[in-house]
């Protein structure tokens, strides 16, 4: 292997441990965000259903003050239909009195109507506590866990930062910044071995001129395929490994 890729080998393995930390992290981050979405989403309902209850009462006392303007326009039709004399007059004010009389049937149907909306959205917006009060209580020690979890995450990833910047300092410097342009790219490992003249990091078999290159050791040597760094790993080095017994078992035949 060219010595400078050692150091950069040992970056490379701290470095996939933080991005594995990363997107645990992440995928923490998500869950806690869910869990406040959803109580957010409920005291979001219930706000809506108060402010909807409101407004239900608004218009029921709205409509109970008319029944009582129409109520007293009756009485005082009936007191003066008493006192007329003429036919027409009496005709006339019996007429205004039916029609009040049907306009106070029709507005009381209507606040009947509106009562029992409320009494239905107020058993709903009990509901909607009640929901909100078990989610809280429920999710409580989730989010501790999860808050818990994520303080490791970050103590661990200082940890690896620091050791890392220990290591980094022993690299090679044009080395390590073609590392870290491959790094930000992939996300992924970019300093791979060779296994059974194949590209461990995009599977694509590769020519025994590039193979030779790798294991001179003398120069950087990219995939041509996926421009990732190759370094030419020793049989006694992956011992025990999964390209270990491919080899193993091209070699006997299985």
């Amino acid at each position: 292997m060219l010595p400078e890729l050692q150091v950069i080998l040992d970056i490379q393995e701290l470095d996939m441990k933080m991005i594995r930390l990363m997107r645990l992290k992440k995928e923490r981050m998500k869950e806690l965000q869910h869990i406040k979405s959803l109580r957010q989403e409920l005291s979001q309902q219930q706000a809506d259903k108060e402010k909807e209850i409101i407004d239900l009462n608004r218009t029921i006392t709205a409509h109970e003050a008319k029944i009582r303007e129409i109520q007293d326009k009756i009485k005082k039709l009936e007191a003066h239909q008493a006192s007329v004399k003429k036919v027409d007059e009496f005709n006339a004010l019996t007429h205004e009195m039916t029609q009040s009389e049907r306009e106070k049937i029709a507005t009381e149907q209507l606040t009947s109507d509106l009562i029992d909306k409320r009494n239905m959205e107020e058993e709903i917006l009990e509901k909607i506590k009640l929901s909100l009060r078990e989610s809280e209580e429920s999710s409580r020690n989730l989010e501790e866990e999860i808050a818990n979890s994520i303080h490791l995450i970050n103590q661990e990833g200082q940890e690896l930062h620091t050791s890392r910047e220990t290591l980094a300092k022993k690299a090679d410097p044009e080395v390590m910044r073609i590392y870290e342009r491959l790094l930000n790219n992939k996300k992924d490992r970019v300093l791979v071995p060779i296994e059974n003249r194949t590209c461990s990091g995009c599977h694509i078999s590769l020519t025994a001129q590039h193979e030779n290159l790798v294991r001179k050791g003398e120069r950087m040597v990219f995939c041509e395929h996926c421009s990732r760094l190759h370094f030419w790993q020793e049989s006694e080095k992956v011992e025990g490994t999964a390209a270990a017994t491919k080899r193993r078992r091209r070699r006997t035949g299985v």
